[in-house]
């Protein structure tokens, strides 16, 4: 087994569009001795997932429509337990980061007079959204690693993370330890990688790999538990966004896919076929309507399970595959009901756009090429034509709205651990649709920016790094000499972990099974060390079992004291509401707003999650008078 040294101002691990926003951002600053740790460049879901037009929300920039940096926070600010100083930075810093993509060749489309135009995103009053299709996110990384290699950034690519390392008292971070393997087999085929560093960014996504039903690639596992048993606070774990996507490949069927109206069925054991939307519905019509809306409320959404609301599409579609055990299938080939659609007949919103659109014929593949041609093209490129085939469905987890607790410059309660991107939990209940993209890349500049003026300079003493790192870098050469002895069954464990969250923990979440979930995830993390197989494999496992107990926790936690169903999550209780179509066997809590003034802190503590709540940090009411601004941007350089 080798070892590997590296020695650095700041180490970013992920190289997603947060990762490689933050390690350009560095050098930007003034930071020149910084490199980027991953597991794979190509992997990740900012470079391999979108949706039929990828969103990116930002301040309101075109025409008379008036838009302001407070207003905007504001919205952000009113989705529910958010921190007030994150939404401020994310509305005042959005325009500044949108155009720093443009300028490096992210092609957000414009009129001829240079006006970024807008549209409406879910959860969304003001049009702030932008997109160039359905690869938003994946053109975004592509031009930042581009910059990242101009600027000869150090990239470190096949090794994972595993360890952070802290300074004697555990307050402030002085490295982290890694592991690659070069496919030899064996111990021998294994590195063990010591990174001696002042600052860490984080930005290695969600916790994607705890859930089976997911609409993340399967090169996105995250590793918020390595920094959960660091003892980095997390918050709002329970808020998670869930929503309907295809399987293979794994994509979101928002927007557009929804508003071109294709039909729902699913397919039983003996094969038999079933509209199942048309028979629930009974109208053609609403069935149009509630298809139409799910597009633009394409989130899963406990509010919107009235008899006619958009979300109990998805519950319909949950029944069909876990209470009924059929496939489900979206079919772009034919209309609802197999008839023509009646345009005149659908709710205004649906009729106004689609004729403005020029979509009121044909079948829903048609519409979809005429309205969207790239979205039905990116199925196409992935081997699936909606032409000729159904596409298979599930509700799936999409995004993690919680995360890692950051303060208004990234920075988590350990000193030089910063979280950007997914990782953060800057997010609440809800987000408009294209947040998550503005927040990764705020986020990675304040971070950076932070870590460059006030925690410049050298790392450790080699000598005094290795003294303290060596037991660690031991304690791992240990761990993977006696995984990696004989094969085991890693793999399986992993997937039936993921597959029982999916199922009691995800949009509908069994609070009576909550617990028992959790002390089968401590017993595994118990034997960890006696089990056998793929080193890496058994780190991904320990990183899932922690991140399980802390966010299965917290919903169970939740439930105890907000005692309703919020979100993009229903709570099942036996005296609660059952949905239309439903019997009473599964009913659940009624939706209401569960606090949103209080966030929900999660610390992970020798295999439990322990959970307090803090009341939101409130926007903040500066000082802008621009004298004043001045001279305390000139004593501070704006970092204070």
């Amino acid at each position: 087994m080798k070892t590997e040294y590296i020695k650095l101002n700041t180490c970013v691990v992920g190289s997603g569009a947060a990762g490689f926003a933050a390690a350009v951002r560095l050098r930007q600053a003034g930071c020149r001795d910084v490199a980027i740790l991953t597991e794979n460049v190509c992997s990740g879901t900012s470079r391999n997932t979108g949706s039929d037009k990828q969103t990116y929300y930002k301040l309101g920039m075109c025409g008379d429509v008036p838009d302001s940096v407070a207003a905007m926070a504001r919205d952000l600010f009113s989705c529910g337990c958010t921190d007030g100083d994150s939404a401020l930075c994310e509305a005042a810093l959005s325009a500044r980061c949108f155009f720093f993509l443009c300028d490096l060749g992210v092609p957000f489309p414009c009129d001829a007079n240079g006006q970024y135009a807008g549209y409406k995103t879910d959860h969304d009053t003001a049009g702030r959204a932008s997109s160039c299709g359905p690869l938003t996110s994946k053109k975004m990384t592509e031009c930042l690693e581009q910059r990242a290699a101009e600027l000869g950034i150090r990239v470190f690519s096949g090794r994972t993370a595993v360890d952070i390392l802290k300074k004697d008292g555990g307050g402030e971070i002085c490295g982290l330890v890694a592991v690659s393997r070069d496919g030899s087999g064996g111990p021998d085929s294994y590195t063990v990688t010591i990174v001696n560093c002042k600052n860490i960014i984080w930005a290695t996504g969600g916790p994607a790999g705890i859930y089976s039903d997911s609409v993340y690639p399967v090169s996105q596992t995250g590793s918020s538990g390595v920094l959960l048993a660091a003892g980095a606070k997390a918050q709002n774990l329970t808020e998670w966004q869930y929503g309907l996507a295809s399987i293979k490949p794994r994509w979101n069927v928002s927007g557009s896919y929804m508003q071109v109206l294709p039909s729902f069925i699913s397919v039983g054991d003996d094969g038999s076929e079933h509209e199942f939307l048309t028979s629930h519905y009974g109208d053609i019509s609403d069935v149009c309507s509630s298809v139409f809306l799910k597009g633009y409320e394409w989130p899963f959404n406990c509010g919107k399970l009235g008899p006619r609301g958009s979300s109990l599409i998805d519950l319909l579609v949950y029944r069909e595959k876990n209470i009924y055990g059929r496939r489900v299938y979206l079919d772009f080939r034919n209309n609802p009901g197999g008839r023509d659609v009646d345009f005149s007949s659908l709710i205004p919103e649906a009729r106004e756009y689609l004729g403005r659109a020029g979509i009121c014929f044909g079948r829903p593949v048609d519409r979809l090429r005429k309205m969207n041609r790239p979205a039905y093209e990116l199925y196409l490129s992935k081997g699936v034509d909606l032409e000729k085939e159904p596409l298979e469905i599930s509700l799936c987890a999409q995004h993690c709205n919680g995360g890692i607790a950051v303060d208004r410059w990234w920075q988590t309660g350990i000193a030089g651990l910063f979280v950007c991107g997914e990782a953060a939990g800057t997010h609440g209940i809800r987000r408009p649709g294209g947040s998550a993209l503005n927040s990764g890349q705020v986020g990675a500049l304040r971070s950076a920016t932070y870590a460059a003026v006030k925690r410049s300079g050298e790392p450790m003493d080699d000598g005094d790094f290795l003294k303290l790192a060596m037991p660690e870098v031991r304690r791992h050469m240990e761990f993977i000499n006696n995984a990696a002895c004989v094969p085991g069954n890693v793999k399986e464990i992993i997937a039936e972990r993921a597959s029982g969250m999916s199922r009691i923990a995800a949009a509908v979440r069994n609070t009576s099974e909550l617990g028992p979930f959790c002390e089968s995830a401590r017993g595994l993390l118990r034997s960890l060390g006696g089990l056998h197989g793929e080193p890496l494999d058994l780190y991904r496992l320990r990183d899932m079992l922690i991140t399980q107990i802390t966010v299965a926790g917290a919903m169970a936690d939740y439930a105890g004291y907000a005692g309703c169903s919020r979100g993009s999550a229903v709570y099942l209780d036996r005296e609660g509401i059952v949905p239309e179509g439903f019997d009473g066997s599964f009913s659940y809590l009624a939706p209401g707003d569960g606090m949103p003034d209080l966030i929900q802190e999660a610390e992970y503590r020798d295999g439990y999650g322990v959970y307090e709540k803090r009341p939101v940090r409130p926007i903040p009411d500066g000082d802008l008078f621009f004298e004043n601004v001045w001279n305390r941007f000139m004593e501070t350089g704006g970092v204070f």
